[in-house]
């Protein structure tokens, strides 16, 4: 599944900082607005996998489930 997120970019002195409003606590950084955005991918994607173990916490295990391997 694919997901799109806004993604705003500041630049500092020295370096980018990014964030995305639809996912509170994803922030990233880099000396170049690339690595800022591969950065901000990969917090997004941590925050969200966090999220998903977070929800199938406690939840029985299923062969059959698509999101649990």
């Amino acid at each position: 599944m694919l997901g799109q997120f806004t993604a705003i970019f500041e630049k500092g002195d020295k370096y980018y900082i990014g964030y995305s409003p639809e996912v509170p606590g994803a922030n990233g950084q880099g000396e170049t607005i690339q690595e800022c955005r591969e950065s901000l991918k990969e917090a997004i994607k941590l925050i969200l996998q966090d999220r998903l173990e977070d929800t199938l916490r406690g939840v029985p295990l299923s062969e059959s489930c698509q999101w649990c391997s």
